[in-house]
């Protein structure tokens, strides 16, 4: 068996490694090839292009790289056709996969995308392109799976493999005592995004956010996982230009770790906010981009929340803070009320704790299933 795997950003490359490695629990000579991540070329997935290629943040961004981008799917297309696979299988990245994925489904070949376009939220024209470019879509979240079971689009909800693997329970000593962080006092994360664009547009709020909690908390540690060099670089400069004496500890990497260890939790937008539900601490989060990017969203937006928990939740658990309400007073006052009002935050962990049960599907298996019951249906229509 033959498979076609594209994949964007570092957690695409998670899915795929997954996806890869449950395949070939089940069919050992499985192959693989396509745009591939560190992890999915260590299960032996073959890269045709690398993952960072789709790295891509905001639809500004990706104008920007329009040419490279379309250059990188002709190609592939063309390989995809002239060399069919038995399905392939598009890993997040929409705006790109569904590109690619249409011309293969029309050519005949089975195809798979594996993390919803967030159509339920904006763009819901993009409803028929899905239709014409994949024979199944698999979701992480089971309001998605609602939505296209609504809509009569074939789908399946998998789960998501951060709440197989994240403890339903997080020690929060051990989190401080392996950070060397105070084991007494309270200890709010900042995470500001791992994205230079994110780290841009939130490092200097976050930061004066942190200085107000300070002038009436003055006990308050904080600590910043950043993820990466340059993030650090550019995060390290804005503290610098800061002229409070904040008892804070930067890290590398560790953000899991450093959100385990915490109090309470001040991010940007994201994926980490799911991270943060599954271990279960209160979190305020955060959104702000270029001017163009909010106006095409505000104006293409289906929904009331943007932050994962409150959509999980279908009502507004946690504190979201967008463009203008992102003030150091407005989310400030809402992680000070986290560290006095314990009530607040013992009603989060219960409403965490069910949807973290509600996402543990052991998501790779799932997935792995569901692309092996499209690749039987393909060959069964090539068959009648």
């Amino acid at each position: 068996m033959r498979i076609g795997i594209v994949a964007g950003e570092s957690s695409g490359d998670l899915l795929g490694a997954g996806l890869i490695q449950a395949i070939r629990k089940r069919i050992p000579d499985a192959e693989f090839e396509g745009i591939a991540g560190p992890r999915m070329i260590e299960t032996g997935c073959r890269a045709l292009f690398p993952s960072e290629k789709l790295s891509i943040f905001g639809l500004v961004d990706a104008f920007a790289h329009y040419r490279e981008l379309r250059g990188i799917r002709a190609r592939l297309r063309d390989h995809f056709i002239a060399q069919p696979p038995d399905v392939i299988v598009g890993i997040d990245v929409p705006d790109f996969n569904l590109g690619l994925l249409e011309p293969c489904h029309a050519a005949g070949i089975p195809t798979v995308q594996y993390v919803s376009p967030q159509v339920w939220a904006w763009r819901r024209y993009r409803l028929k392109k899905i239709v014409r470019s994949v024979d199944r879509v698999l979701t992480l979240f089971p309001f998605e799976a609602a939505f296209y079971e609504q809509h009569r689009v074939p789908v399946t909800f998998v789960g998501h493999p951060f709440a197989d693997r994240i403890p339903l329970a997080t020690d929060r000593n051990v989190a401080r005592l392996n950070l060397g962080l105070p084991e007494a006092g309270p200890v709010i994360a900042i995470l500001p995004g791992s994205r230079i664009s994110e780290v841009r547009y939130l490092a200097r709020s976050f930061l004066d956010t942190a200085r107000w909690c300070h002038a009436r908390n003055p006990a308050i540690h904080y600590v910043v996982p950043l993820a990466s060099p340059m993030v650090r670089e550019m995060f390290e400069r804005c503290l610098q230009q800061t002229d409070a004496d904040l008892p804070i500890t930067v890290i590398d990497g560790q953000a899991r770790e450093a959100m385990g260890a915490a109090d309470a939790i001040l991010m940007a937008s994201g994926t980490a906010t799911l991270e943060a539900m599954l271990i279960k601490r209160p979190m305020v989060v955060a959104y702000r981009m270029a001017w163009l990017n909010h106006l095409i969203l505000r104006a293409w937006s289906h929904v009331q929340h943007f932050s994962l928990p409150n959509l999980l939740a279908g009502e507004s658990l946690v504190p979201e803070c967008i463009q203008k309400d992102a003030s150091p007073a407005r989310m400030g006052q809402y992680l000070l009320d986290y560290l006095e009002k314990p009530e607040i935050v013992q009603s989060l962990v219960e409403r965490f704790t069910a949807i973290h049960l509600q996402l543990r599907q052991n998501t790779d298996q799932r997935a792995a299933e569901a692309v092996l019951e499209v690749v039987e249906q393909g060959a069964t229509r090539q068959v009648n």
